[in-house]
């Protein structure tokens, strides 16, 4: 089992982008957070679940298409550190807004942590675990080179590999999420168009080690409060 992940490694003289391998540093201020193993979650093969004890939401598939797509969507998350904005990318990744949507709408997203924090990269959300491992019960199929960059502010699904996703996803807050564009594996559906600041301060956080011993588990938690979702 594989956990869901963007993965990045630095070197002396280009950045490789590799999967599965465990965390490492560079003198030189390099980035270097290749994210540790996450655990796929199993597809669900019972009806929809009510919330169990630790408040998981399960699904038994992939919701059905919703949105509009000759409308204009955006999501506020509030979260315990501020709020921010999001231009969906509804044209250029249906099926991934579609899914971030339901989600948000049936307040999957509410109360969980940012569970992984890389400064310089990303901060990553969306496992109702907060382990890595988490989603909501099922996988959809990958929408890629949509016409947009891996840059600061982006937002794209994290995945254990093609067509894995689920529920998690990251916002790039550094320079090295750039580095997604050699391999570039992770479907981005939208960008962050008010409250970067807010992203930053939320990357800016003390981290300590997970269970992977990758340094990017938030000492103290941060919370999306609630996501609003509008539409134009």
């Amino acid at each position: 089992m594989k956990k869901l992940f963007p993965a990045i490694l630095a070197c002396v003289t280009a950045i490789a982008l590799v999967t599965g391998c465990s965390s490492s540093s560079s003198e030189e201020g390099q980035p270097t957070p290749p994210p540790a193993p996450i655990a796929k979650e199993p597809v669900s093969k019972e009806p929809a679940q009510p919330p169990g004890p630790t408040g998981e939401k399960k699904y038994d598939k992939a919701p059905e298409m919703q949105i509009d797509k000759n409308k204009d969507y955006q999501a506020t998350i509030s979260t315990s550190m501020g709020d921010f904005t999001i231009d969906l990318f509804e044209k250029d990744a249906p099926i991934t807004v579609n899914n971030f949507v339901f989600l948000a709408k049936d307040k999957f997203y509410d109360n969980l942590t940012f569970h992984r924090i890389l400064k310089d990269f990303m901060i990553q959300t969306g496992d109702p675990l907060g382990t890595g491992i988490g989603g909501p019960g099922y996988n959809f199929e990958d929408e890629l080179n949509n016409g947009h960059k891996y840059e600061v502010g982006v937002v794209a699904m994290a995945n254990a590999g093609a067509n894995t996703n689920g529920s998690q996803f990251f916002i790039g807050s550094g320079k090295d999420v750039e580095g997604l564009e050699f391999s570039p594996n992770y479907t981005i559906f939208g960008k962050v168009i008010e409250g970067l600041d807010v992203v930053q301060k939320i990357a800016a956080v003390p981290v300590k080690p997970n269970a992977q011993g990758e340094k990017s588990l938030p000492e103290q938690p941060v919370t999306i409060k609630s996501i609003t979702i509008i539409e134009k």
